[in-house]
């Protein structure tokens, strides 16, 4: 299976950013720390030593998740996205079929899902459900308290 991902042009570019941040500033800052609690004396017995040294560590393995995501990142072109199915950057009215309650949703890449935005993530199971299904089909969405059903109502981009 392909790792790769689709992102926005705004999704890649916030994870460039901020991985330039971590870069430029985290990085630098936590050096500092190092040298400063070197220069304190004995490493064996020095706190403020093991604890930027664990800080380090962990940024470093994240500047090197977030390489490998970026380098794996592709852009998604809105315009050859299939209006009549739903995709990823589709925006998708749904009715709950046993409530009637309205909704939209906009399936974006998982990092860039933000509930309060409306945007979900193609892979949360909502996401997964209306993959692929046409305005006025009915979408199966598995949830923890079981089957929960979608009409769709319609797809734009």
């Amino acid at each position: 299976m392909s790792d790769i991902a689709y992102y926005t042009e705004e999704g890649l570019k916030k994870l460039k950013d901020e991985l330039h941040d971590m870069k430029t500033v985290q990085r630098p800052i936590i050096s500092e720390q190092i040298a400063e609690a070197r220069d304190k004396g004995d490493l064996s017995e020095n706190a403020e030593y093991d604890a930027a040294k664990e800080a380090q560590g962990l940024l470093e393995m994240k500047i090197a998740k977030m390489e490998e995501l970026i380098s794996k990142a592709r852009i998604i072109d809105n315009s050859m996205i299939d209006d009549s199915k739903v995709f990823i950057l589709s925006t998708v009215t749904i009715k709950n079929v046993s409530n009637g309650m309205e909704m939209e949703y906009t399936l974006v890449a998982e990092s860039e899902a933000d509930l309060k935005a409306k945007k979900i993530s193609i892979d949360s199971p909502i996401g997964k459900g209306l993959l692929g299904k046409k305005a006025g089909d009915i979408a199966d969405v598995q949830t923890p308290n079981g089957v929960i059903q979608f009409e769709i109502i319609s797809i734009t981009r």
